[in-house]
């Protein structure tokens, strides 16, 4: 018998603490998305994101949530560059596991990340509706703004909306408003998202 429950207690132990590390790998990765520079760092990191979908036992909806962020992120970078690559699969792959986040969680995160891939697909002139992905953006701010008002990437979501309809003094004013909030911002866990100060920019 005590042979028995040590043996279970052994492989409880073991259970917590593969889960620890599931954890501790994850947080990691969340970290390293504010560190990727090249596509290779955003593919590196959406490749561990999109096995955390499998295997994250607990808010596994930050998994999809992440993956969607890094291919949005890679996607961001492309467009800076002369020659792009598959910026269009990119784009698609960040909307269809932005949408496995939003299912799971409905929040200001989801809502902000979903309004950002849409208008980022009507800029690279991937939207068969312009009009219905507009529309989609705003109910996504409108719904972020009832919750998280001062969220830093809801101002960014906002200044580029700004800066497609060509208010760039609006957009501007969004921007340094996503700065501050950023500056202002006190992560109480290292899975709150942080990300975003990379798509600052001036529009002078």
């Amino acid at each position: 018998m005590k042979k028995t429950l040590l043996i279970w207690f052994s492989v409880l132990g073991f259970c917590i603490n593969a889960q620890n590390l599931t954890e501790k790998d994850f947080q990691q990765s969340v970290l390293q998305v504010n560190t990727a520079k090249t596509d290779n760092d955003y593919d590196n990191v959406f490749n561990k994101f999109s096995k955390f979908t499998q295997t994250k036992t607990s808010d596994r909806w930050q998994a999809y949530y992440y993956a969607a962020v890094s291919m949005y992120l890679k996607t961001e970078q492309q467009l800076k560059k002369t020659v792009h690559q598959d910026i269009a699969g990119s784009n698609a792959i960040a909307g269809k596991f932005a949408k496995g986040a939003y299912s799971q969680q409905n929040n200001a995160e989801t809502n902000i990340l979903l309004g950002l891939i849409y208008l980022q697909k009507i800029e690279i002139k991937e939207s068969k509706d312009v009009q219905k992905d507009l529309d989609i953006v705003s109910q996504m701010i409108a719904k972020a703004e009832a919750s998280a008002p001062n969220n830093p990437r809801l101002a960014i979501l906002k200044a580029k909306l700004q800066e497609r309809s060509g208010n760039k003094e609006n957009a501007e004013t969004l921007y340094k408003k996503a700065s501050t909030g950023f500056e202002n911002t006190n992560s109480s866990g290292s899975a709150v998202p942080t990300w975003g100060r990379q798509l600052i920019q001036s529009t002078n």
